[in-house]
């Protein structure tokens, strides 16, 4: 029998309040953020708990996100423990603003370009397990 794969992904357009720095560059804790309402969908899934995050092992932000980009954050659980998951991360860009052409032009990327990626440690305490 399959072990069930739980996964979780959510695709949302940065937006000017979302850019941190000059040029519209969104800061890369913004990709952190995703990656925490990615883990707690995940928990959910799993525990019905929203649960707590413990601890990220690795981060790497490894391309620019700007305001008007659209950003799809992807996570999986990789390992369960008897109250730990072990979870891993993915911010990919799959839509780019361009405003180089106009203020409200964007395209479509053939390929997604991954801006960050995470792995990291959340645990759900037992008395709060549904599932």
């Amino acid at each position: 029998m399959e072990e069930k794969k739980y996964t979780s992904t959510l695709r949302l357009r940065m937006s000017a309040k979302d850019a941190h720095y000059g040029g519209n560059l969104v800061d890369g804790a913004h990709m952190v953020h995703l990656f925490g309402d990615v883990a707690t969908e995940l928990l959910i899934q799993i525990d019905g708990d929203e649960g707590l995050f413990c601890a990220y092992d690795n981060v790497e932000f490894l391309a620019p996100t700007y305001a008007g980009d659209y950003i799809e954050a992807y996570g999986e659980i990789t390992k369960v423990g008897n109250t730990s998951r072990k979870m891993a991360f993915e911010a990919r860009k799959v839509i780019v603003s361009r405003p180089d052409i106009s203020a409200s032009a964007a395209d479509v990327l053939e390929e997604p370009i991954v801006v960050a990626r995470a792995t990291g440690t959340c645990v759900t305490p037992k008395e709060c397990k549904r599932k």
